[in-house]
């Protein structure tokens, strides 16, 4: 029986994704922390669409939870056949006064944990010669953002290898997409300790700055799945940003943000 396994899946993006795919009869494996969560999500998916969905509970920032995801899939005969990285975690603020630990805890879950799970699952789908992987990234990926430096150059790494391996896989018949949401309101700013004046001034006041919801998200994602896309950013202010962004300089942004935290912030 096939599968889609999501990522990050007990809220945000990737619970009203999961939503979405089960309307569309996908059967399903979520992935997160919370164990509680996913239950009552998986219960409701089946009762409410008839699909098949099951959990495992995992903390993507241990360097052996794809391994442990990947074994528990092969032990159970469930046939990957999309896969959806959609976990991560952010963080805001100077970064020498950042926690070192969470740093590398957010490094490992957006970067090397994505990495580790591509590669478990890429190698069935490669032997199949079918397949999908989506990758989510952020509007964060296309310039450096002081203040939020770790986790912008985190979503650059997911955009870059993304779309490499988007190439690596077209012989072998595997869909590979880089999906970017903005600003989703979810509970990123309130995990990423920016739900205060950091949020001010990094523009991403859930009050103050243009958002979408994780539902209106999961549906732009689901429009560019069908339509096989490799790249697609969410949200018709997004791409002209995405746009604009690619025309300047990436240290003229930087400085141009810089500026902008400092002054929002009462620190200029």
């Amino acid at each position: 029986m096939e599968y889609t396994l999501i990522t990050g899946a007990s809220g945000g993006i990737g619970e009203a994704l999961a939503i979405k795919l089960a309307e569309k009869k996908h059967n399903l494996i979520l992935v997160a922390r919370n164990a509680e969560k996913l239950s009552r999500l998986s219960k409701h998916l089946q009762e409410t669409y008839g699909v098949q969905a099951t959990y495992i509970a995992a903390d993507l920032t241990k360097q052996d939870a794809p391994f442990q995801i990947f074994q528990e899939t092969q032990k159970q005969n469930w046939e990957v056949d999309m896969l959806v990285n959609n976990a991560g975690i952010g963080s805001g603020g100077e970064f020498a006064a950042l926690n070192l630990q969470s740093e590398l805890d957010l490094i490992q879950l957006n970067n090397a944990s994505l990495v580790a799970m591509t590669h478990l699952f890429m190698q069935p789908m490669r032997e199949r010669k079918s397949g999908t992987i989506i990758n989510v990234a952020s509007m964060a990926a296309f310039a450096p953002v002081p203040y939020m430096a770790t986790y912008a150059a985190s979503k650059v790494f997911v955009r870059s290898f993304t779309e490499a391996i988007t190439e690596e896989c077209k012989p072998y018949n595997i869909l590979v997409m880089l999906f970017a949401p903005g600003l989703t309101k979810t509970n990123f700013n309130e995990a990423a300790g920016i739900n205060n004046e950091k949020g001010v001034g990094l523009s991403s006041d859930y009050q103050t700055a243009v958002t979408q919801t994780p539902e209106e998200v999961a549906d732009e994602l689901l429009k560019a799945l069908e339509t096989k896309k490799h790249f697609q950013v969410s949200g018709s202010r997004n791409r002209i940003g995405a746009r604009l962004t690619s025309l300047l300089p990436n240290a003229m942004i930087a400085r141009f943000m810089a500026n902008s935290y400092r002054k929002k912030s009462g620190l200029i």
